[in-house]
Order: structure tokens, then sequence, then C-alpha cells
């Protein structure tokens, strides 16, 4: 069966870290849908648990998105947008042609969205090139489950991944600045 996403736009109170206040935001989520009607119902329910008591949302807009396929990956906090050229040879003309489909993927920067975007299309048979990379606006994917016992395995792999913490490598500055000086 088909996935379709659609891109939610939500206008919204949302906790401001810098300033300790909640401020009106307007961002972009993605919900999986068969319909327009129930996506408007899906983001609704989805952003019930982000709103104080007695504060309202508005959807502000609500579009097909052009994405083929969505892969969460754990320690990753952004998404990003792969444009993906399918390479076939057409036989008839004897030229090579390029079909683009995007994919969206989590990761942490680009060089981490080029490499989680390799590891998606690892198992793909045809010749393929990835032409450009860019971060999406996107604040957070809602992807639909039946609620069926087999779908459970399925939904807490999705939300493992999705809400798991980037592990960033910092280094010790006191470490750091003692290599330094011993160098």
């Amino acid at each position: 069966m088909s996935v379709t996403w659609y891109e939610c736009k939500v206008k919204y109170a949302k906790f401001d870290e810098a300033s300790g206040l909640r401020k009106l935001k307007t961002e972009p989520f993605l919900v999986d849908a068969v319909s327009y009607t129930e996506a408007e119902k899906r983001i609704s329910e989805e952003m019930r648990p982000f709103l104080n008591e007695g504060e309202g949302m508005l959807i502000t807009n609500i579009k097909v998105a052009n994405f083929a396929e969505v892969h969460p990956f754990e320690n990753a906090d952004r998404w990003f947008k792969s444009k993906v050229a399918l390479i076939a040879y057409d036989e008839n003309s004897g030229k090579e042609r390029k079909m683009n489909q995007y994919l969206l993927v989590q990761a942490n920067d680009v060089r981490e969205a080029y490499e989680n975007t390799q590891h998606v299309m690892r198992d793909t048979m045809g010749e393929y090139s990835i032409p450009a990379i860019a971060e999406s606006p996107v604040v957070d994917v809602f992807p639909y489950f039946t609620g069926e016992e087999e779908d459970a395995e399925r939904i807490e792999e999705f939300n493992r991944l999705k809400e798991s913490v980037p592990n960033y490598n910092t280094e010790d500055e006191a470490l750091a600045l003692e290599d330094s000086l011993t160098e």
C-alpha cells in the first residue's frame, strides 16, 4: 500500500528556551493520511499533547508532500530532504534516463544525511546518484499505525528512533588544554 504524506503547517504557542516564554510559531509537520480531511484530524490529535489547557492552534495549510519515503535514524534530531536520481537505460532510444524521487531522512548534519541516504539506498538494484540534500523545515513526523498488534513493534521502533537523543562527541576542554601544553 502506498503511503501519502501530508505537510501540515500549524500555528501554536510553543515554549521558547531562549526567552523562557511561550511564543506563537508556525511550523510544518508531516502526517501519513489518506485524505486532506484525515490529515487535518490526525494533526489536531497529534498536536493536542503540545498545547496547554485552553490553548488552541490554527492549521494554516495542508498539502501533499512529495516524499517517496521517510526514514528516521537513531541519535538524529533534524530532517533532511534528499533528492535521489534513479538512473535507467532506455533500450529503445539508447539514452540514460533519470527519475527523481525525494526521501526525508533524519540526521544531525548534511554529511550524516548523505550517509543515511546511502544506507537507505544500499539494497537498490539499479544505479542512482544523490544530486542534492537540504535541511527540511519539517519539525516532526507522525506515521499512521492501525493499532493492531503487528503494528505495535513498528510503532515502538519508530518512536524510539524519533525520540532518541543525539550523541555528540564533545571534547573535554581541560584534557585538550592539558594535551596541548604537554606537546
